[in-house]
């Protein structure tokens, strides 16, 4: 299975539960997560999305410790469930 679609799928599940979500093409700093948004309550939340077993490289990894430093959610995510578990505990 390729990235996009990892993506697409997430991002139909975010929009299944009433998400508002974006796909980021191009950022205005390097290592912003793939995919960003806010939970229906007003959480913010960002995922970017690996293939298999790869990690966050230390960039990314800089950026979602950002995320979580402002009280947001953000993780990396190989597949739908990773984030219907992360978003549900709130990682």
């Amino acid at each position: 299975m390729k990235e996009q679609t990892i993506q697409a799928n997430i991002l139909k599940y975010l929009e299944s539960i009433g998400a508002y979500s974006v796909k980021i093409i191009s950022a205005s700093r390097k290592g912003v997560p793939d995919i960003t948004g806010c939970l229906p309550g007003g959480r913010f939340f960002a995922i970017e999305v690996k293939l298999g077993n790869a990690k966050a490289t230390p960039l990314q990894q800089y950026n979602i410790d950002l995320i979580h430093s402002a009280g947001g959610i953000a993780f990396v995510a190989n597949n739908v469930n990773t984030v219907k578990e992360k978003l549900k505990c709130g990682y």
